[in-house]
């Protein structure tokens, strides 16, 4: 089968791309077929014109045209298009019904309804864009926020199947219209082959090298508030005096900043550590460090809609980790099982199995080890590209 999966941009340095699309596309070449993608790498245009081969998959990047900004996104859409048709495919892949993907797949949509494509188009959502999502944490314009909202329900209605990322976007779906068997539940996974070569363990070593015990947040910020990750810092510092907490990413609008300046005020400097954004072959000893993993998730329509590849990370590294039981985390971790999960919000729930698991060593690893192997199992790529290919056929 010819595939051909449009961007709404580049591999760098947004995640959907890099983080969803290319494994995907990389299992599904595994599985014999051929993958192209295509991306409008605005955010990074030195990627312009840029082709490369990844793991199998052809990576085309397109040259950006110069002009005024409207004149730009038109060129830019037709750029895709024009190429798509030019692979003559069998299936067309947008991700995300919004931006670049959204337009080239409301134009192909066009085109089908005469027979002027005969390709089977498929869209992928991810997130929530629209109101209570994207929409709410983007610097966009009143504009921006009433086409990107009407561009997503339009493009979600109007395509031969879906793949969603979370059972809430599943939900969604459905309420607008759309017939549950064109709606395929595809979540993000593990690529395996990848997890390999990069020398992960089932059971990484807690900090046996130091001499107190750590909790790491791997984390983008904007999914909880600040103040409460503190507060159950806090509260685990009451039972474990030793304990240190080793903060790793960058937020999407500088709070790791506001983090460093509330650790100031409380006068924690010398408990937490903060790594700032870390280069992903370096990810591998950072977990290593971590005895126990927090991922505070708040309970929001926006996290409930999203698939979180931060979690996936941790708990395919087989770090222990306790998360609030939000959306798709109830998907990833089974309580007590390969995880713990507490109610969103609940500080005292939080820092208490976080404290429980710093003094159960031997339970702590025995949950990472079974999350590890789970995470794997029921999730790596190379399973689910079978619900893509369904997708696919119809």
């Amino acid at each position: 089968m010819r595939i051909v999966m449009i961007g709404p941009f580049g591999l760098r340095p947004k995640g959907t791309m890099i983080v969803r699309a290319l494994p995907m596309a990389k299992a599904l070449v595994t599985r014999g077929h051929s993958v192209t993608m295509l991306l409008p790498p605005w955010a990074n245009p030195t990627d312009s014109g840029r082709v490369e081969d990844i793991g199998g998959v052809r990576v085309e990047n397109i040259a950006l045209p110069p002009g005024v900004p409207l004149l730009v996104h038109l060129q830019t859409t037709l750029r895709l298009v024009k190429r798509a048709l030019t692979l003559k495919p069998d299936v067309i892949h947008c991700f995300k019904p919004k931006a670049y993907a959204g337009l080239a797949a409301g134009w192909l949509w066009q085109l089908k309804r005469p027979g002027l494509v005969k390709a089977r188009l498929v869209v992928d959502a991810d997130d929530w864009e629209g109101a209570g999502g994207w929409n709410e944490r983007e610097n966009y314009s009143w504009a921006q926020k009433r086409f990107f909202a009407w561009q997503e329900q339009w493009g979600l209605r109007h395509c031969d199947a879906l793949t969603v990322a979370s059972r809430t976007l599943e939900s969604i779906v459905w309420s607008l219209g759309v017939k549950p068997e064109r709606v395929f539940y595809v979540p993000n996974g593990v690529d395996v082959e990848q997890e390999a070569r990069s020398g992960r363990q089932d059971t990484q070593s807690p900090s046996q090298l130091a001499n107190y015990p750590t909790i790491l947040l791997y984390t983008r910020f904007f999914e909880f508030k600040i103040e409460r990750v503190l507060d159950v810092f806090g509260r685990v510092m009451q039972s474990t005096p030793n304990v240190r907490l080793l903060v790793v990413g960058k937020g999407l609008f500088g709070e790791e900043a506001q983090l460093i300046e509330q650790v100031k005020v409380r006068g924690w400097e010398e408990r937490v550590e903060c790594a700032g954004w870390i280069d992903p072959t370096r990810l591998p000893d950072m977990f290593a460090r971590a005895d126990v993993a927090l991922y505070p998730f708040d309970d929001t329509l926006l996290n409930r809609t999203k698939c979180a590849v931060k979690l996936i990370d941790l708990l395919a590294a087989g770090v222990p980790v306790v998360a609030d039981a939000v959306g798709q985390n109830t998907e990833y971790i089974r309580h007590n099982e390969t995880g713990t999960l507490v109610p969103s919000g609940d500080v005292m729930a939080m820092a208490e199995a976080v404290t429980a698991l710093l003094n159960e060593r031997r339970r702590a690893r025995a949950l990472g080890g079974a999350a590890a192997r789970d995470v794997r199992t029921r999730f790596g790529w190379d399973r689910l590209a079978e619900s893509v290919e369904r997708a696919y056929n119809g």
